[in-house]
C-alpha cells in the first residue's frame, strides 16, 4: 500500500523580501519559517527547502542503510547520516553530499562501504534526486 505524505507552504510577498511558513500536515510534528535570505546566505532560526531536502536524504538514506546491514546479517547499533545539499542561486539545487558514522559490531571497513555505497544508490530519495551529484564519505565508529 503506497503512503501518501503532506506539508503545506504559506509564502506572502515577493521572493527577495517575502517570507513563509512550512507545516508538515501529515504528521502535525512541525511549522517552520521560510525565505529567501535563509536559503541564499543562511539565516539563524529559518529553513530553506535544502534543509529539509536534506533532512529528507539524510532520514532516508540512514533506513535504507540499516535495512541493507540488517538483511546482510550485520545489524547496526547506530547510524549517523548528515546530508548536505548545496543550493545555487539561478542553477538551483547542485548536489546532495552523504557523511556517515555507523556502528556496526563485527564487520570490516570494506563490507561496511559495499553496504553503504548500495544504500546511496537505492534509497529512495537518492532515486528521486538522481539529477544531481550524489557523494558519499562513510566510517566506521
Amino acid at each position: 500500500m503506497a503512503l501518501t505524505s503532506e506539508a503545506t507552504t504559506v509564502w506572502n510577498g515577493d521572493l527577495a523580501t517575502g517570507s513563509g511558513t512550512t507545516t508538515l500536515d501529515s504528521s502535525k510534528s512541525a511549522e517552520f519559517s521560510v525565505n529567501w535570505k535563509a536559503r541564499t546566505e543562511g539565516d539563524s532560526g529559518v529553513t530553506n527547502p535544502e534543509e529539509l531536502l536534506g533532512a529528507a536524504h539524510a532520514t532516508c538514506y540512514s533506513m535504507s542503510l540499516s535495512l541493507a546491514l540488517s538483511e546482510g546479517g550485520h545489524k547496526p547499533e547506530s547510524i549517523q547520516t548528515t546530508a548536505a545539499v548545496t543550493f545555487a542561486a539561478g542553477t538551483g539545487v547542485v548536489g546532495s553530499h552523504l557523511l556517515v558514522s555507523a556502528n556496526v559490531p563485527g564487520i570490516t571497513e570494506e563490507e561496511f562501504l559495499a553496504f553503504a555505497n548500495d544504500a546511496k544508490l537505492n534509497c529512495p530519495i537518492s532515486k528521486a534526486l538522481a539529477g544531481i551529484p550524489i557523494t558519499l564519505e562513510a566510517e566506521l565508529a
